[in-house]
């Protein structure tokens, strides 16, 4: 694909969320978590700012507790590729509440930009559906990305994954809380539990 057809992560994600309802959403370690913050603090979104690799694992672990629930991973590239065995359990598992969209600029972006293996050999949506993750698309326009923001609210035909080709833009950081323990209990408190 074009450098000059990427598409712009900020106004990907904002399109995601736009009409979340109830949804969701775990935003990986870095940008991801930047850009779901950017498109609006929410009680249902639950912020990675660490454990790089593991917003797949957290969004399955949500799903098989809440099936009735959509619930959205966004992530970049760099933490699937660190999590890619996420998918075979996810894959598994088969939640159909569960969507996974990795924004992929082919960088690491949080380590200084270094070139992923996305840029070369490395298949995400090949490895998704090879995973038993039947629903694995590459989305490269708008109107992709609305048709999949509108299907992530299907909680009976997941999983679904998709792999978003953007652009490596240096976007302000929109920093959500940091503070693990009120970003916990306010999406319990959301869903009608107790704080821990």
């Amino acid at each position: 694909m074009s450098k000059a057809n990427l598409l712009d992560r900020r106004q990907v994600v904002s399109t995601l969320l736009a009409d979340r309802k109830d949804v969701v959403a775990i935003g990986g370690l870095g940008a991801s978590t930047n850009d779901i913050c950017a498109a609006g603090d929410h009680a249902r979104n639950f912020y990675l700012w660490g454990g790089m690799g593991g917003a797949a694992m957290i969004g399955l672990g949500l799903a098989l507790a809440q099936p009735k629930l959509p619930v959205l991973v966004i992530t970049g590239d760099g933490e699937m590729l660190m999590g890619m065995g996420s998918l075979a359990t996810i894959g598994l598992q088969k939640p159909s509440n569960l969507s996974i969209v990795v924004l992929d600029n082919e960088a690491y972006g949080e380590t200084g930009g270094q070139t992923s293996h996305t840029s070369a050999a490395a298949d995400l949506v090949g490895v998704a559906r090879a995973c038993g993750i039947g629903d694995a698309r590459a989305i490269s326009t708008m109107a992709e990305v609305e048709a999949f923001a509108k299907a992530v609210h299907d909680v009976s035909a997941g999983p679904r994954f998709a792999n978003v080709k953007i652009d490596s833009a240096s976007l302000e950081r929109i920093l959500p809380s940091r503070d693990g323990t009120y970003i916990v209990n306010r999406i319990r408190g959301d869903l009608g539990f107790q704080p821990i």
